[in-house]
């Protein structure tokens, strides 16, 4: 009997996921991958393959390899606010959200709440 490994089974969880969600240009897909040091969100537009607005934690005050203000969890809110902006460049309102296999708790949670404060509705 063989146990998963804890990216196995969030691999597992996120191809369960995006079996049921597809991002369009209309409504595209809020993509959240996180790292042990820090949070990247996109929006993906599935029928073209593009990607239509970003943001990460090294695109924020301290930028990549430096110290960024606040905790992990203060880094994600701000990464969903930057990412509302930059939709809200690419007049884009509403989106789909994928959480990427990781639970919605903590630092995926915190960007969602960023992202709804800054303007997105999902």
């Amino acid at each position: 009997m063989s146990v998963m490994t804890r990216r196995e089974a969030r691999l597992r969880r996120h191809r369960r996921v995006r079996a049921k969600i597809a991002g369009t240009a209309e409504r595209p897909r809020l993509v959240v991958f996180r790292s042990n040091r820090g949070i990247f969100a996109q929006l993906v537009d599935d029928e073209s393959g593009r990607t239509l607005a970003s943001a990460g934690w090294t695109s924020l005050s301290g930028g990549r390899g430096k110290k960024t203000e606040g905790k992990k969890i203060e880094q994600a809110t701000a990464v969903g606010k930057a990412l509302a902006t930059e939709a809200k460049k690419a007049k884009i309102e509403r989106c789909v959200f994928d959480r990427g296999g990781y639970l919605f708790h903590g630092r995926v949670k915190a960007l969602a709440e960023g992202a709804r404060e800054g303007g997105l509705q999902f």
